[in-house]
């Protein structure tokens, strides 16, 4: 028989927010602290940072489980390292910037 910690903690949601842009534009960041680091991942959170346009999301930051920390943007993806919540969301807000001055 083997022994084991089963933790049964659940997700716990830190940050949902939508801002309106535009009347065709929205950014939603969405952040949870979940009880263990998803696979791919080294720390306990779970987000979704993405700016939508016309319906479609243009940039996206998210650590789906398998593939890490990672954002799709301009239809490519590619990982980044994590360091902190703030500055993930303020790098999100940069790439926003960016997007913005391109249209």
């Amino acid at each position: 028989m083997s022994v084991g910690k089963k933790d049964n903690t659940k997700a716990l949601l830190l940050l949902r927010e939508r801002s309106v842009i535009s009347p065709s534009v929205f950014v939603e960041i969405v952040i949870w602290r979940v009880p263990s680091p998803l696979r791919g991942s080294s720390h306990t959170f779970k987000y979704r940072l993405a700016l939508v346009t016309n319906e479609i999301c243009v940039l996206r930051y998210d650590n789906e489980a398998g593939k890490g920390d990672h954002k799709h943007i301009d239809g490519e993806e590619v990982s980044f390292p994590f360091t902190t919540i703030e500055q993930l969301v303020d790098d999100f807000w940069q790439d926003v910037e960016l997007w913005r001055k391109q249209q």
